[in-house]
């Protein structure tokens, strides 16, 4: 009998300490402020990791008590986020940019062309010198540069170097006679400047595409090189998706073979290049996902970059009378591709900077699109926009994807470009999340800094690095730090289709997340640049 007894009372005792068995996670944090970004921005201390999907989120004793695991992190009260997301991009273009000339911050184009010779002499073997960043508005008397100096200095080797914007560019004389450009070529959408009968080596807009299309392809170990270049640069800002806007199918094919190979580890957004050859690739079969890309957006360009006087306006340029920009395929194009991917599962995004160019994007968007649809087509930049217009956004749930540092870095010379009354409708961030209730936020890097910080910053304080002007730009647009995070995060998971996986740290979700060395939502406003990332890790893998 008493033998009896002592066997119920061990296996009443094993019942029982199986009933208190710890859940096996991959992954512990603790003592951490954790902002979730759920619907009701609930801020809590702890999180359980398990195949690379959040298990459990909740106080540090609830999660300590019920979960183990080999890996622990003690955050030590540091403030916990989710993943950054940025919006609208150029990874892969950032990438190869690396790997160039860097003329982001050249004083003068005298200095711009002592960088080139530079890096002329010290890569001998690169048959062609590629080169980003110039911006004349930034240098004395704002007058763009000619190609004289190139041509001195390399008369048998082809330059191209990009404005920062992307939407202009430089190219020496040999690299114009390589592309057959001369004098008499016209562009459609684009200019090929000529002065006194001679190329100057300006190219605006689409005329940029008739160099870049005759540059040798890059290898296999080229897209290696400067895509995990990128990755590691975007890590250490906590960045953990990226939407790259404007790639051409074989790009994304290269993408998703460097994925496959867990070389790259980051997680892609792709908007697919207006393009034909891409539309015959991809949309008969509809979008294309894995667990770190996903292929489902158009990104058209209806016109260029205000910096470079190529956005198209309803009235003249102020310091340019009797230009008014101008679109870089016909209205009809734009019309034809709204219709040809309304029967389709693909998301149109398309870049439009001036108030007409957004006038002209809004009016075709609402003719194929019914209020309330959930189709999150994009207007890009959505930079300029005339007062009449806000209202479209909101009417067909055109979703606005922008860029507060455009703002910061535009704000210095815009108005000369459009005048104070037209400014006034411009970089309206808050005006525009009025609209739908959300927006996304990016970059568009390498035309910007990849910093979130800064996009935090010029959302919420509308200064630039420099901390000007004093009294913030148009303030009234600003951001409050909440909209700016969720822009960041949910918000930008949402304009890219992944929010049901991404962008809030919530149970199911994947976990992508970031730990700051200071809160960015209770850091003093001049502190907010300086913060940085003390560890990135996606899908519970820290990778930075």
């Amino acid at each position: 009998m008493f033998s009896r007894l002592c066997l119920l009372l061990v296996a009443a005792a094993v019942v029982a300490g199986c009933g208190n068995a710890k859940i096996k996670a991959d992954l512990i944090v603790h003592h951490a402020r954790i902002y979730t970004v759920d619907s009701a921005f609930t801020i809590t201390e702890a999180m359980a990791v398990k195949d690379g999907k959040i298990l459990a989120i909740g106080a540090n004793d609830k999660i300590l008590n019920a979960y183990t695991a080999d890996s622990v992190t003690d955050a030590g009260g540091k403030a916990v986020y989710p993943g950054f997301i940025d919006a609208h991009a150029h990874f892969l273009g950032y990438g190869r940019g690396l790997f160039e000339v860097g003329l982001y911050d050249c004083a003068n184009w005298d200095d711009a062309v002592a960088r080139i010779d530079d890096f002329g002499k010290k890569h001998p073997a690169e048959p062609w010198i590629r080169g980003r960043g110039w911006d004349q508005n930034a240098w004395p008397g704002k007058n763009y540069p000619d190609n004289a100096a190139l041509n001195k200095l390399y008369p048998t080797r082809p330059i191209l170097l990009q404005r920062v914007d992307g939407h202009a560019a430089i190219a020496n004389a040999e690299a114009l006679r390589l592309a057959d450009i001369t004098p008499d070529t016209k562009i459609s959408g684009g200019e090929i400047e000529v002065k006194n009968g001679q190329l100057t080596g300006l190219l605006i807009d689409n005329a940029v595409d008739l160099v870049t299309k005759i540059i040798p392809a890059p290898t296999q170990a080229d897209y290696t090189k400067w895509l995990t270049a990128a990755q590691k640069n975007c890590f250490a800002q906590g960045l953990t998706t990226v939407a790259d806007c404007g790639l051409m199918h074989y790009e994304a094919a290269m993408i998703d073979t460097l994925q496959r190979q867990d070389v790259l580890q980051m997680r892609l957004y792709v908007l697919l290049s207006d393009d034909t050859a891409n539309y015959r690739r991809y949309l008969p079969g509809g979008p294309y996902k894995t667990d770190r890309l996903y292929i489902k957006g158009i990104k058209a360009y209806a016109d260029g970059a205000l910096g470079s006087r190529g956005a198209c306006l309803l009235h003249p340029y102020n310091d340019k009378p009797g230009s008014y920009g101008f679109l870089l395929s016909p209205q009809s194009h734009f019309d034809s591709l709204a219709k040809l991917l309304l029967a389709t599962d693909f998301q149109l995004c398309t870049h439009a900077i001036g108030d007409s160019g957004n006038r002209m994007v809004l009016g075709i968007y609402s003719k194929y699109l019914t209020p309330g649809n959930d189709r999150r087509w994009r207007i890009e930049h959505a930079q300029i926009v005339n007062p009449a217009d806000f209202d479209a956004f909101g009417k067909a749930a055109i979703i606005p994807s922008v860029q507060p540092t455009h703002a910061t870095s535009d704000m210095l010379w815009a108005i000369d470009r459009i005048g104070p009354d037209r400014l006034k409708g411009g970089y309206a961030y808050k005006q525009l999340l009025q609209q739908n209730g959300w927006l996304s936020l990016g970059t568009d890097f390498p035309v910007e800094d990849i910093s979130p910080f800064k996009t935090f910053y010029a959302a919420v304080v509308r200064k630039d690095a420099k901390g000007r002007p004093d009294s913030g730009f148009q303030k009234e647009n600003s951001l409050t730090r909440l909209q700016a995070l969720r822009g960041m995060t949910i918000w930008a998971a949402k304009g890219c289709f992944l929010e049901r996986e991404t962008g809030s740290l919530e149970p199911g979700k994947k976990a992508d997340f970031i730990i700051l060395d200071k809160d960015l939502m209770t850091v003093a406003e001049s502190e907010l640049l300086g913060v940085k990332a003390l560890g990135t890790w996606v899908g519970g893998r820290k990778v930075w």
